[in-house]
């Protein structure tokens, strides 16, 4: 169900891009990398979070790490994790499979600027083992993301 949502959004606004499945699992940075033959730091996860009264979702490098002093700063809060099961709820997709694209709730998205080290990144796209391969400025003019500078990325920090 989930990936359909995501192919039904990028058949209605990029239909040049594919879903990629694959058989095994890519629910992590690492499984995914290895899945895709890509670094890690070129998967780009999407972290689903509460900053006060406000859920939203931010899409990194995967090797990026969340700076809780970036974020307080940039979006005014001390950010929260959400649970499998609110993940589930509010984007309609399991958590390893979370992407920006055909959400069942509209969310806020914002791409951290790690991102922008790639030429291509590989978000997922639905489920634990499905993905897509997009250009990051794509990515983020697609669901209306703000770029923001809000992660530590490995030797940055």
């Amino acid at each position: 169900m989930t990936v359909d949502a995501v192919r039904a959004f990028l058949s209605a606004h990029a239909p040049d891009l594919k879903v990629v499945e694959l058989e095994a699992s890519t629910a992590t940075v690492e499984m995914a990398a290895r899945g895709h033959g890509v670094a890690p730091a070129q998967i780009a996860k999407t972290l689903s979070l509460r900053i006060k009264d406000r859920t939203l979702l931010i899409v990194t490098s995967g090797d990026a790490r969340l700076n809780n002093r970036k974020i307080k700063d940039v979006l005014g809060g001390k950010p929260r994790m959400l649970g499998a099961d609110e993940v589930v709820a509010l984007t309609g997709h399991p958590v390893g499979g979370v992407c920006p694209f055909g959400l069942a709730t509209p969310l806020p998205v914002y791409c951290d600027v790690s991102l922008k080290a790639f030429d291509e990144v590989v978000p997922a796209a639905g489920s634990i083992n499905s993905a897509v391969r997009i250009a990051p400025g794509r990515m983020a003019a697609l669901v209306n993301a703000e770029w923001i500078d809000v992660c530590d990325r490995p030797g940055s920090a």
